[in-house]
């Protein structure tokens, strides 16, 4: 139990640099140094966080919801609040422009309703 404490608390503090990164990011925008070398790095660095944030939380599901393997006793505050905000995190950075642009049932949808900027 103490191991499974310590890669939940690994993944809090990952998440804990995702977001002062982003929020670094948001400020140095707000700033108007968007396209700084310390905002590229920045960048570059919340990008990583976040792919190793999705990779630990994929492991954790994993290990959680293992069918061979009852560990559903183990959810407990801090992974139901790692799971919640995974939930989040997928649908914030899901390619949205993607799905609906490109989907035919989509662009079938837009002309029964009309084109866009029409009157």
């Amino acid at each position: 139990m103490f191991t499974f404490d310590l890669y939940i608390a690994l993944i809090f503090i990952i998440k804990l640099g995702f977001i002062s990164l982003a929020l670094t990011h948001i400020y140095l925008k707000v700033k108007g140094e968007s396209q700084s070398d310390l905002d590229k790095k920045i960048m570059y660095w919340k990008e990583r966080f976040e792919f190793i944030f999705i990779l630990l939380m994929a492991m954790l599901l994993i290990y959680l919801f293992n069918p061979r393997t009852d560990r559903t006793i183990m959810i407990n505050g801090e992974t139901k609040i790692l799971l919640y905000l995974f939930g989040f995190i997928l649908l914030i950075t899901a390619k949205w422009a993607e799905f609906f642009q490109e989907a035919e049932w989509f662009q079938y949808f837009q002309k029964s309703v009309g084109e866009a900027g029409s009157t």
